[in-house]
């Protein structure tokens, strides 16, 4: 008896089970599928400004539903066009990371359009020690002599300001990955500006010094300042001129009365004659 009933316990259970199981199959297959497709990505590392070959893409498979936008399912579409930003191997290489069609591999790929890139001199002091790297943004400061202008009396001063705000760096030296951090010491700094702005940075390096000052790359804040002379730099302060008044001047001291010394006054030489008659004499004085 007790065999039977655990008999039918069992047969009940899994009854229930093959159950659970054709639904959840059931469920399974009316849930709509998504459909794989392959999308040109990069086989390896690729630099931005670098021109595509065949061996540096690939099809890999990829979700439908989260297929990027502007990707490219053949990769033969893809040979000859340049990047203008950095892909890592797996990502997918799309339109926005490519530079129009027939753009010349190089620095001239990375220029915005309507921008121009001029270059600078820099040293280790003027390139903020090496820290002014390319994708950073830097302003422009010029130290020259100001023109005292209309007023003859004003004579020439050193001014020292700021003439361009956040600035691209496109380069330093022939370098244009924007991938590095570590700081590089370089004698030229290429710098990515409108035409207007290209006329101000060549009269500022002709007409005096420049340098290089490294800004927030998330600042847009302007910086609004008159420039910085001798005079701002090392205020002349002006000194209260004392009045000096005059005392009036003591009148002489009498000598005391008691302390006065007379001095005797020397006889006065008199010529004398001797008179002799007979046994007399006289003397007359003159």
């Amino acid at each position: 008896m007790k065999n039977k009933r655990a008999l039918v316990v069992m047969a009940i259970a899994i009854l229930f089970g093959l159950t659970a199981v054709i639904l959840a199959s059931s469920w399974l297959l009316s849930q709509p599928t998504s459909s794989a497709g392959h999308i040109a990505v990069a086989a390896t590392d690729i630099s931005l400004g670098q021109r595509l070959t065949p061996e540096m893409v690939k099809l890999a498979e990829w979700p439908a539903d989260s297929r990027p936008k502007g990707a490219f399912t053949d990769t033969g579409k893809l040979a000859g066009r340049v990047l203008k930003s950095s892909v890592l191997a797996g990502d997918p290489v799309s339109e926005a990371k490519l530079a129009p069609a027939g753009t010349l591999g190089g620095l001239s790929a990375l220029i915005s359009e309507g921008k121009r890139a001029i270059t600078v001199r820099v040293n280790d002091v003027i390139g903020v020690a090496g820290f002014t790297l390319p994708g950073n943004f830097v302003d422009i400061i010029v130290s020259t002599e100001k023109d005292p202008g209309p007023e003859a009396s004003v004579a020439r001063q050193t001014i020292s300001k700021i003439v361009l705000e956040r600035i691209l760096v496109l380069a330093v030296a022939q370098e244009v990955n924007r991938d590095e951090t570590k700081p590089r010491v370089v004698n030229a700094v290429t710098l990515e500006v409108t035409p207007e702005q290209a006329e101000k940075l060549d009269l500022a390096r002709s007409v005096g010094t420049l340098s290089l000052a490294l800004r927030n790359q998330v600042d847009p804040q302007s910086a609004k300042t008159e420039g910085a002379t001798k005079l701002t730099l090392l205020p002349v302060v002006a000194l209260a001129v004392k009045p000096v008044v005059s005392k009036p001047s003591a009148s002489p001291r009498r000598p005391d009365k008691a302390i006065v010394h007379r001095v005797a006054t020397p006889p006065v030489r008199r010529n004398c004659v001797t008179v002799i008659n007979g046994l007399h004499s006289s003397q007359e004085c003159l």
